[in-house]
């Protein structure tokens, strides 16, 4: 692992030739030396390299050649991933510079210049992260090197190489605060720890304390967090350019449960392990709101974090107890292991009434019906508007961030109704599970309001190391939001 990665110049760089399987060759008008030509050349007709997806061969002693794949086949994701696997051979390589000859390589009409640079530069930063902080005397894994510095010919594979490199920043940013246990990540840390970022990003920030949050009958947020003794909050980040295009209020909400213990529900035989992932909705959320700032996206966005600990105590919420919204719905709670949705209804409904935004999308690790139904290949999408359905699945084909639609109906919120209040947080049925979680946030968001719940619970990490992640907190929904943001403007 590198300390940073950034483009720049550099003197003697190792020289990365991208190749298609099957291809013969060197592409032509590339400068290079004989030597370095002759060594890629020989390299190429190494037995045994053909030039698949990621498959990285050293050549000589100043060269790498990187696969990409089938031609056929070829997509941005191909390219990501590949870049992952390159940083990783770079590293063991020690190298401090290279020279991506990539861009020369790749058709126009498969990817352009900038998408292309885009791809390899979140490809390697986002390869480039660890949970390293926390590493003690006894660790045994290397420290990270002194800086990579990447070169390109092409003007535009350069600025997207960096525009992707800084993306992965933002993402990164947000896999350090997931990865954060919660014996520190608590409400209370996670609320400072925004403050300091929102005022190195240039973003505003308030927190709605657990006080203002019971004066202003926000009874989600309040009694899911109470029996915990670092007290709930909703923390409000937010993104205002001097000139923001007119007529355009985006509204991003993220759950943010720093542990979940499930509460009087309990997790058991190993159910609680991991849920300190259950705050990445909310860690995307902000990732994407420090991304869409560093690149002055000219529109306001506003972002909603309701943050709370879901724990056991005297003065905790119950099953069978019935609380009131922010919004006057009256919720029998049947289940205190379904409590990301209570904090995400008051955080909804507060946005509709003090935002007014023209729309809202919220992220959640939500429900596990998701992962059983979607995997770890995409996160379930539930939409009310066609034209916001667009925008996110267009931004899901750039980013790679896969979002599947499910349906949300009448009958689905129908579901939801309970025979003692409004409605119960959680079925007595486990049918259509992770829709039950979207039918209830349906009832705090006004009609008129597009709006898009992503529930992400399958995407959110991953157990084993992959070319772009290794286990842990994969970030996703940064990058998804901040395109959704930019093709607002």
């Amino acid at each position: 692992m590198f300390k940073s990665i950034r483009v720049g110049t550099a003197r003697s760089p190792i020289t990365v030739l991208a190749v298609f399987a099957g291809s013969t060759g060197l592409p032509r008008g590339v400068e290079l030396s004989a030597t370095l030509k002759d060594a890629l050349g020989a390299a190429r007709k190494t037995p045994g390299f053909n030039g698949d997806a990621g498959e990285t061969l050293v050549a000589g002693d100043a060269g790498v050649l990187l696969g990409l794949g089938d031609r056929e086949s070829f997509t941005a994701d191909t390219l990501r991933a590949a870049a992952g696997s390159l940083r990783a051979q770079l590293d063991r390589m020690d190298a401090n510079a290279a020279r991506l000859i990539i861009a020369e390589v790749i058709p126009a009409k498969t990817l352009d210049d900038e998408t292309a640079g885009r791809a390899v530069g979140e490809g390697m930063g986002l390869s480039n992260w660890r949970v390293d902080f926390f590493d003690g005397t006894a660790s045994n894994t290397p420290p990270a090197r002194g800086r990579l510095t990447l070169t390109a010919n092409k003007p535009a594979f350069k600025r997207g190489l960096g525009a992707g490199l800084d993306l992965a920043d933002s993402v990164n940013e947000a896999r350090r605060i997931a990865a954060t246990p919660p014996n520190i990540c608590n409400p209370a840390w996670m609320a400072k720890e925004a403050r300091r970022l929102a005022k190195n990003a240039g973003l505003t920030c308030r927190v709605i304390t657990y006080a203002e949050a019971q004066r202003q009958g926000m009874g989600g947020i309040v009694n899911v967090g109470r029996g915990s003794a670092s007290k709930p909050c909703l923390i409000v980040l937010e993104h205002k350019p001097a000139r923001p295009r007119r007529g355009v209020r985006l509204a991003l909400v993220g759950k943010t449960m720093t542990y979940d213990s499930g509460g009087y529900s309990l997790k058991i035989s190993g159910g609680m392990k991991g849920m300190k992932y259950d705050g990445n909705g909310g860690c995307a959320v902000l990732g994407a709101m420090l991304a869409i700032a560093k690149r002055k996206v000219p529109i306001h966005v506003t972002a909603l974090l309701p943050a709370a600990e879901n724990m056991v105590a005297g003065d905790a919420y119950r099953p069978d107890d019935i609380i009131t919204m922010y919004n006057g719905v009256s919720v029998e709670v049947t289940n205190t292991d379904a409590e990301g949705r209570l904090i995400l209804g008051d955080a909804l409904a507060y946005a509709c009434k003090k935002i007014k935004p023209t729309a809202i999308i919220d992220v959640a690790t939500l429900t596990g019906g998701v992962v059983v139904a979607l995997g770890s290949w995409s996160a379930g999408m539930f939409c009310n508007d066609d034209k916001l359905r667009g925008r996110i699945e267009a931004a899901a084909n750039v980013t790679g961030e896969r979002v599947w639609r499910l349906p949300l109906w009448d009958d689905h919120r129908e579901f939801m109704r309970s025979k003692h209040a409004d409605i119960w947080n959680s079925g007595p049925k486990r049918d259509g599970h992770p829709i039950q979680g979207a039918a209830f946030l349906s009832f705090f968001v006004d009609e008129d309001v597009p709006w898009a719940h992503l529930d992400i619970a399958g995407v959110s990490k991953v157990d084993a190391d992959t070319p772009t992640f290794v286990p842990g907190p994969t970030g996703f929904g940064v990058r998804l939001l901040t395109e959704v943001a930019e093709s607002l403007t």
